[in-house]
């Protein structure tokens, strides 16, 4: 979807009528106000976090009745949980593929690089050509990754499966890495991943201008590279068995 169709379908134009209470008439059917809502409120949550967003202001965003926003979402938790799943069965079916096609393309010359490039990459596509509704979302996992009350369950419900796998096809291109090592490699990869898709603009201000926070082409490579000589710093520097079973 282009910018201007999203922004079009989260502020709905002036003639349309604000949807009424309670359950959407039968001549509303043609209009889809879930997804309205919900893009309404992922633009919001993204900017503001869930605690500085209520259900009136992503009415007033979405154009409809905030008894309609109750309607199909219940509480405000529901309603984030529900931001937050539709894009996430997207990225993870993007990745899960990504990943199974590289160990299947390469079997038996797995790399550390190229496993994290499969699980990266489908990221970077989205964001460059997914609309700004990708980049919202992207913001908005940022924030909760490092969110220490609640942000870790949170992650942990939506993107677990797909870190496992990632795992697991690390742990096949890294045979002699210890499992404690990898998890430590993926705390550090997705902390500098998620603040290169949240775009923030503080390079941009550190470099003064000689880099970019939105261009992702660039990161690509870059932010792959690095991360893969992380795990393998880790690697190379973790206890051996003989030093383990001495202590």
């Amino acid at each position: 979807m282009d910018a201007s169709a999203e922004t079009r379908a989260r502020k709905p134009p002036a003639s349309r009528k604000i949807a009424g209470r309670g359950r959407p008439s039968r001549s509303d059917d043609k209009v889809n106000y879930k997804e309205i809502i919900l893009d309404g409120a992922e633009h919001l949550f993204a900017q503001h976090g869930f605690h500085g967003v209520t259900t009136r202001q992503v009415a007033v965003e979405a154009g409809v009745d905030v008894a309609l926003v109750h309607y199909y979402f219940g509480t405000k938790r529901g309603l984030f949980d529900a931001v937050f799943a539709r894009r996430a069965e997207i990225l993870n079916a993007a990745r899960l593929a990504s990943l199974d096609a590289y160990e299947r393309d390469n079997a038996g010359a797995l790399t550390p690089m190229g496993a994290i490039a499969a699980f990266i990459d489908p990221m970077i596509d989205i964001s460059l050509t997914g609309g700004p509704g990708w980049k919202s979302y992207f913001a908005l996992v940022a924030q909760v990754n490092n969110t220490p009350a609640w942000g870790g369950v949170t992650m942990t419900r939506f993107f677990d499966p797909v870190v496992h796998r990632l795992i697991d096809v690390l742990g096949l291109a890294m045979p002699q890495a210890r499992e404690q090592e990898l998890y430590w490699g993926y705390q550090f990869l997705t902390g500098a991943m998620m603040l290169c898709v949240s775009e923030t603009g503080r390079i941009d201000l550190l470099s003064e201008g000689a880099c970019r926070s939105s261009d992702l082409e660039a990161i690509r490579h870059r932010l792959t590279g690095y991360c893969a000589a992380g795990f393998c710093a880790l690697v190379e520097s973790q206890p051996s068995v003989t030093s383990l079973s001495a202590t």
